[in-house]
């Protein structure tokens, strides 16, 4: 009777799992003020609350009970709407800006409970808004703190100034490809909140793209490509636009990882978009993994662990099994699980292969070694066994960029912020070689100038990578990597000899560098001397290149790639209120971008177009309240 009993029941919950039937609905949100799509739109079916969020073409896709009724669209910034659902299975939204949402967003942040922020390198959370505004500094104002005092970090930044030429004839820097600067800020934009001014790092943001530069001829792994043209910002300047590119390699023929994911698992990182969005971010990477792959996991607390040994990428399910046990709690004994890591892929070393860690945190590191110089210290040693480190941010509130800069700077890697999932799928998926295969490292450019053509210059961005000139020629001195297929970009303002301008600071004549450089020189603006080392190599290898002193005078005639670097320059001026911000505006950059987006298959320049124009409107906003406020 009992089998029966069974049967019966299993029959009825089948039935009655039969008679809820679903529908795929998909579609594209796009906005009324521009026609391109809106990332990150929430998109909720009711009364079921099936829901979903738009990728990064506005793109979404859900499925949903046939008994659901209506469609609720929401995202912050514009109007929310709710539409009837019909027979239809495609529905395509154009959302409406909502300004009264913002300006009730700084109203709030501004009126509501007050606390004197400690210093301008700190953020507190949102719907606060940080950053020198149209002159308006509000790092200089009270903060409001919605719950708990924010305690996000940001390395001070000094921007660079006009040197001239005739005195300091040579620009030396270590090369970035991290990006995490731009996806932090477009957090920032996409919660409704303008960044603070140290979180931008005008070259991440420009080296968050790809700019598909030609490829290396020759057996060297960098290629060096350069434009000159009309700086934007000021007709009389000139643009110097410098990239490299690595070469490509496709991914089956990459070599052998041993990858040991270090993953912070204190309590800290119990927030929606942080342990759970790594985890589903890994889970991403680990589907690309191949039979050759190996992949150990480390997690750290108030103690460090290994939670899988080292397990062949064929074993996919055994790593994912290993993720989706991970939860959060305890303190931060960052130092230890680093330690742990190194150990681990140390002992499961592959010669010839890629060897890295890729540690996922917000970087509140509270237990052990835990000042910026002691993990510094720690990296500086353990990059000596071969093994590189790869560091994954998340989350907000207590994000740490200050720490997470420092250790993938000295552990010879990379950093990248990663804010939802499609920006895992771009950094893990889209960008696999160049994020985790290095080909070229301890690469420097050294720039040097011809003062009988220029009169003054100024590195837009990399402050916190300038080396001192004889570094460039030390084989001792660390520098950045760039992985298989990754991009450099580089953008110098150039003020030529007999242009007047207040930048330049007058000086006395220097007695003993009188003469001229010989007529061979006569008509080159600038050489380009590049060093790098290869993966597993010691000794430096040099590449150089002359630059003519020829340019486009016709800002449209330029690339696309010249044009779209400059457009992102420009941003990263205004929202930092940088002094050289000259003739800088928003309506420029904009069109500038909107003017060079090219082929942009997956969408990013598109999205950096809308991120544009929403800094814009808040900027705007934040204005009119200023001035409100002045009146009263």
């Amino acid at each position: 009777m009992k089998p029966l009993l069974i049967s019966l029941v299993i029959s009825i919950l089948f039935l009655g799992y039969q008679t809820a039937p679903t529908r795929q609905i998909t579609g594209t949100i796009i906005s009324t003020a521009d026609g391109l799509p809106v990332t990150n739109v929430m998109v909720k079916s009711l009364p079921s609350k099936t829901s979903t969020v738009t990728d990064a073409n506005g793109k979404y896709s859900l499925k949903a009970p046939k008994t659901d009724t209506h469609l609720l669209i929401s995202s912050i910034g514009f109007k929310t709407q709710n539409i009837k659902l019909g027979k239809q299975t495609v529905i395509n939204v154009k959302l409406e800006g909502n300004i009264n949402a913002l300006q009730e967003v700084i109203v709030v942040g501004y009126a509501a409970e007050m606390k004197k922020e400690a210093t301008s390198s700190m953020y507190m959370a949102p719907p606060a808004l940080s950053g020198r505004i149209a002159g308006m500094s509000i790092h200089d104002r009270n903060t409001y703190h919605p719950h708990a005092q924010n305690t996000e970090n940001y390395a001070h930044i000094t921007e660079n100034a006009f040197k001239k030429a005739h005195d300091n004839p040579l620009s030396t820097f270590s090369i970035d490809v991290d990006a995490a600067a731009y996806s932090n800020l477009r957090r920032f934009i996409n919660s409704g909140n303008l960044p603070p001014k140290d979180a931008i790092r005008i070259e991440e943001m420009i080296n968050y793209f790809d700019y598909n530069y030609e490829q290396p001829k020759g057996r060297d792994p960098v290629n060096i490509v350069t434009e000159i043209g009309t700086a934007p910002w000021n007709p009389q300047h000139r643009l110097v636009h410098i990239g490299l590119q690595a070469k490509t390699i496709p991914n089956q023929n990459l070599p052998a990882s041993n990858l040991v994911f270090l993953i912070d698992v204190s309590g800290s990182m119990t927030d929606f978009n942080k342990l759970p969005l790594l985890v589903s971010s890994l889970r991403l990477l680990t589907d690309n993994l191949r039979e050759k792959d190996k992949v150990a996991i480390v997690v750290y607390a108030g103690n460090s662990g290994l939670v899988l040994p080292a397990t062949s990428g064929q074993n996919k399910q055994a790593i994912k099994d290993a993720l989706n046990k991970l939860s959060a709690g305890g303190s931060t004994a960052g130092g230890a699980g680093i330690k742990l890591a190194y150990k681990v892929a140390t002992e499961n070393f592959i010669k010839g292969g890629n060897n890295r860690i890729i540690l996922a945190t917000d970087g509140d590191f509270n237990v052990g070694a835990s000042s910026d110089a002691d993990m510094q210290t720690l990296i500086e040693e353990k990059r000596k066994s071969g093994v590189f480190l790869t560091v994954l941010g998340f989350g907000m509130g207590n994000y740490k960029d200050s720490k997470m800069e420092v250790l993938a700077n000295k552990g010879n890697g990379n950093y990248a912020y990663i804010d939802n999932i499609n920006e895992a799928r771009k950094v893990l998926i889209n960008e696999f070689g160049g994020t985790l295969f290095t080909v070229a490292k301890d690469v420097k450019l050294q720039i040097e100038f011809n003062p009988k053509k220029v009169q003054a210059y100024r590195l837009i961005g990399y402050e916190n990578r300038l080396l001192n000139n004889e570094d460039f020629n030390d084989d001792q001195k660390d520098a950045g990597e760039m992985g298989a297929g990754h991009t450099v970009t580089a953008l110098y303002e150039i003020i030529p000899v007999g242009v007047k301008s207040n930048f330049i600071k007058k000086t006395d004549e220097l007695k003993y560098l009188k003469g001229s450089p010989s007529s061979d020189y006569a008509n080159e603006m600038l050489t380009v001397k590049l060093r790098y080392k290869d993966p597993e190599g010691n000794k430096s290898k040099l590449l150089q290149q002359a630059v003519l002193d020829s340019y486009q005078d016709k800002l449209s005639k330029t690339s696309d790639n010249f044009r779209f670097s400059a457009s992102i320059a420009m941003l990263g001026m205004l929202l930092r209120q940088s002094e050289f911000v000259q003739e800088s505006s928003f309506e420029q950059s904009i069109a500038l971008a909107e003017g060079a987006k090219g082929s942009d298959k997956e969408g990013y320049r598109a999205e950096y177009i809308k991120l544009a124009k929403s800094a814009q409107l808040m900027a705007k906003d934040l204005r009119n309240f200023a001035k409100a406020g002045s009146e009263k």
